[in-house]
């Protein structure tokens, strides 16, 4: 269905002012396909956007539309890592914001999504749900991996070596030339971290071209995808099939299931909660757990094992992992690109290298990959992604060393002062109280590093990165800025973790917990322009750190 009618006098304005932009009398009769683009010159998993938007023109002029390119932020988690990391999540509802406000300004038809990255992908879900207009979505394609010779490296290796040369366990030459080379080229980064999770779901639920997330940035495949993802969107604007008629409920529930199945990031847990409160389905924490927990986990990616992205690429890819659960998939569930998941996955070869994608019948985990913990330091709950946590952390109680922000813990980590044994306890650093609830990234690779995931747990009301392994704990509601049972914990205090048991436990009563709190003094975490205003709308991690969208 086409949006503007250039014979209406009263659209004269739009007309002018299109061809001042050179489209021609006959273009405007044409379906207007806006392009969302996401491409940035400090963003490698975005630069390969621009070559890819000119592709995604062509193929609009041949299928017979008109393109329009526009642009919206793009952050880098890993840039902003103890720089800007305050502003990332508050940027997904920003991305999602400009991106709607500009597609309903111009009343494009259909829309073209092009995105990698954390926020972005998830924001631009957002969006799409909101204007529920004709859609395609189109990642970058991954990063190109490093190999030294010795070894393939690719970015979680990067950020792991920071604490090992802390440790004085690999020397300064290295660290340089590690830092020169491992993130190799551009694309998403070769992990599945958040960036590739939500790509992937937006594969899974039926938005982009099943196997784009996991190609090489570099694949003549990935420019001819993108000239067909072009002729695609405007069948679809012909046709009037928009957002909702392709992501449902079950849409969601097969995204969510193969994240799990996959060893996905933590971090999906808030965006598929936002995105699901954007499209107006119930789906909380409690939820998440109930869908994902009983999903056998059949590969995991760097860097909770060996294997990189194009390790599973070259195993079958996505299409291998969904057969892999085929019987645990809603198979009506309709693609943009045409069909259904069960037509699709009707015409997929058996997978090729069972060492990386497992069998249901033979999987990594029997029961999903993430676990829901309750208790007393967490009565909304907190997540962990147990398929990077090694077996013999899965039940852990130590004394808690507390810290009421990543900074001091990294000083505490750089000084050699963190010890076996114990749990690191970071607070004020939810979406309120950080603001924008920064990943504490850096922390948990610098703990791996050095050597103590082994015997250190690390809980925050804040989150972690997908690219992260260890026993991390996040995303603890009530956060501390609210009055959560995390701000009473002092250093000393006995914390009990069992994952297997789905629990979190400080050994002090509801009595003293309710005591500390009224002493409790909130640090000074300053908020202004942005912050300020998400740190008085945000919802809690439990309903995906909302914002904008019904925080």
């Amino acid at each position: 269905m086409i949006n503007h009618n250039i014979d209406d006098p009263t659209q004269g304005y739009f007309t002018g002012l299109m061809h001042a932009c050179g489209y021609r009398g006959e273009d405007l009769r044409k379906p207007v396909i806006g392009i969302v683009n996401s491409c940035t010159d400090v963003n490698p998993g975005h630069m390969p956007l621009g070559n890819l938007a000119q592709r995604v023109k062509e193929g609009v002029w041949a299928g017979g539309g008109i393109p329009a390119e526009f642009s919206v932020p793009a952050p880098c988690d890993g840039m902003a890592q103890g720089l800007g990391m305050h502003y990332i999540l508050p940027s997904r509802d920003l991305i999602a914001g400009a991106a709607e406000s500009m597609a309903n300004a111009h009343d494009f038809d259909g829309l073209v999504f092009l995105c990698s990255c954390d926020k972005i992908v998830p924001g631009m879900l957002m969006a799409a749900a909101s204007l529920n207009k004709p859609c395609i979505f189109l990642t970058a394609g991954c990063m190109v991996p490093y190999d030294d010779g010795e070894q393939v490296r690719v970015t979680p290796d990067l950020k792991e070596s920071i604490g090992a040369y802390n440790a004085g366990k690999i020397p300064e030459g290295q660290f340089e030339r590690f830092k020169e080379n491992i993130c190799f080229s551009g694309g998403t980064c070769s992990m599945y971290g958040t960036a590739n999770t939500m790509g992937v779901f937006s594969e899974v639920i039926g938005l982009t071209p099943i196997g784009s997330t996991t190609m090489l940035f570099c694949a003549a495949e990935k420019m001819r995808q993108a000239r067909t993802v072009g002729g695609r969107i405007v069948e679809l604007v012909r046709q009037n099939i928009r957002f909702s008629d392709i992501v449902t409920r079950d849409s969601l529930i097969n995204g969510l299931r193969h994240v799990s199945a996959t060893g996905g990031s933590t971090n999906a847990q808030l965006h598929i909660c936002a995105l699901a409160n954007v499209m107006g389905v119930e789906l909380s924490l409690k939820d998440f757990d109930e869908i994902q927990k009983d999903v056998p986990v059949v590969a995991k990616f760097k860097p909770s094992s060996k294997y990189n992205i194009s390790d599973y690429h070259r195993a079958g890819g996505v299409p291998a992992t969904l057969r892999a659960i085929r019987g645990r998939l809603n198979l009506g569930a309709r693609l943009a690109m045409g069909g259904t998941l069960g037509e699709f996955l009707d015409r997929v070869p058996q997978y090729v290298d069972p060492e990386v994608i497992h069998s249901e019948a033979a999987p990594l985990y029997p029961d999903g990959c993430f676990a829901v913990l309750y208790g007393n330091i967490a009565p909304g709950g907190c997540i962990v992604k147990k398929s990077g946590v090694e077996p013999s952390m899965f039940r852990h109680t130590g004394p808690a060393v507390c810290f009421d922000s990543e900074e001091d813990l990294r000083r505490a980590m750089v000084d050699q002062k963190i010890v076996p044994g114990c749990v690191l306890v970071i607070r004020y650093e939810g979406p309120k109280g950080g603001p924008g609830m920064r990943e504490m990234s850096i922390p948990a690779a610098m703990l791996v590093g050095m050597g103590l995931h082994t015997s250190v747990a690390m809980i925050t009301d804040g989150r972690y990165s997908g690219a992260t392994r260890g026993p991390c704990i996040g995303h603890i509601t009530p956060e501390a800025w609210d009055g959560g049972p995390i701000a009473a914990i002092r250093d000393g205090d006995i914390i009990s973790i069992d994952i297997d048991a789905k629990s979190i436990h400080a050994d002090l009563s509801d009595a003293e917990i309710a005591l500390r709190l009224k002493q409790v003094k909130k640090p000074d975490h300053p908020a202004q322009g942005v912050l300020a205003a998400y740190r008085r709308e945000v919802s809690g991690a439990d309903k995906g750190a909302l914002w904008l969208y019904g925080g």
